[in-house]
């Protein structure tokens, strides 16, 4: 009897001990359930986004304003040289594509009937003079004749020495000349061609220096005046810039595109320059001095306007700050800040969109 009351108080005992360990172990997993829990919500609450992005230091710098014009190249003179006498070409002295100098000889007119007309009128005006100096020594010096025959024979004289004069002027123009010098573009006629006054021989363009012509925008008639520097690019001829100062202004507005045309002389000494080439021409509006120049992609677009973020320093550490901004000129890719951003600031010009005022950032680039 005695030994089974101390078998059962053994499993008594082992039982307890059981209970005792089971209820330890689920205490102790109680108790780090709540402190995993606890140091979740610690790490959750000292979690804060920081965002990488490249930087830019605002530098004061002197901007000038553009106005950007498509413009087109014209020959510095143009004209189709035409006959001042009726006759059949006999001679031509250059082709086309040569070049000529002021009063060289281009072509020239049968000029027979004219040769002799001019040796008669010739004649006939010696004849006049000489009677003419006769009737005058008779009249003056020995009284002897009439006024009347003094005063015939003195207007006949003048009257036939300007005939001469005249033939000899149109026995001139039968050769055509070249009223200045460039090169002949095109050619008209040929050896044996019958021509007329007013007909056209050949094309003479004049190619140094050439004009260059643009319509500019009547918003921009007080920014654009005679003397003011022109600048010029042609796509064909590369990166070669022409530089040259206004020589035209024009002082109405064409109704139908609201321009009015400007004029800039362009030196063309090796001939690169031709009629009609294309030309990007960019005329200085005004310069800003000491000015805040931004990229415009550093901008950010929003409902209001622009804005733009700059690096600060804050307790919590490096942040961005946005700044909404007023815009002044533009040029390429840069654009004038009148207010919102100072000179010497940071402004963030990579991961701008990606950040919102009072983000933590890290600054990995500033450019230069």
């Amino acid at each position: 009897m005695k030994a089974i009351m101390e078998i059962i108080e053994m499993k008594r005992m082992r039982m307890i001990g059981m209970l005792t360990v089971a209820g330890t172990i689920a205490v102790a997993g109680c108790g780090g359930t709540e402190a995993d829990a606890t140091d979740r919500a610690a790490t959750a609450a000292e979690f804060v986004r920081v965002i990488n992005v490249e930087t830019q230091r605002v530098v004061p710098q002197s901007f000038v304003e553009d106005i950007r014009l498509t413009s087109a190249v014209l020959a510095n003179q143009d004209v189709m040289v035409a006959a001042e006498e009726s006759g059949v070409i006999r001679e031509l002295f250059v082709d086309k594509g040569r070049r000529v100098s002021e009063g060289d000889p281009i072509a020239r007119i049968d000029d027979r009937l004219l040769s002799a007309q001019f040796e008669q009128a010739q004649a006939v005006a010696s004849l006049a003079s000489q009677t003419w100096e006769r009737r005058k020594r008779l009249w003056e010096d020995d009284q002897v004749g009439s006024e009347i025959a003094y005063l015939e024979s003195k207007y006949a004289a003048e009257q036939n020495a300007a005939n001469a004069r005249a033939l000899e002027e149109r026995l001139a123009r039968t050769v055509i000349r070249a009223p200045f010098s460039g090169m002949i573009e095109e050619r008209h006629v040929e050896i044996g061609s019958m021509v007329n006054p007013g007909q056209s021989v050949v094309r003479l363009v004049d190619l140094n220096p050439v004009k260059v012509v643009a319509g500019v925008p009547e918003r921009y008639a007080t920014d654009v005046a005679v003397g003011a520097v022109a600048t010029l690019t042609f796509d064909v001829l590369g990166d070669e810039i022409f530089s040259a100062p206004i020589h035209y202004v024009g002082s109405t507005v064409e109704a139908s595109t609201r321009t009015f045309m400007i004029e800039v002389i362009v030196a063309n000494d090796e001939g690169m320059i031709k009629p009609q080439m294309v030309a990007n021409m960019s005329v200085t509006r005004r310069q800003v001095d000491d000015a805040v120049v931004v990229p415009q992609d550093a901008l950010v677009r929003v409902e209001e306007g622009y804005v733009a973020f700059v690096v600060s320093e804050w307790n919590e550490g490096t942040v961005a700050e946005v700044r909404p901004v007023m815009l002044g000129p533009t040029r390429n890719n840069l654009v004038v800040i009148e207010e919102g951003i100072e000179a010497g600031e940071l402004l963030v010009v990579v991961g701008q969109k990606s950040v919102a005022d009072g983000d933590r950032v890290n600054v990995v680039r500033e450019r230069e």
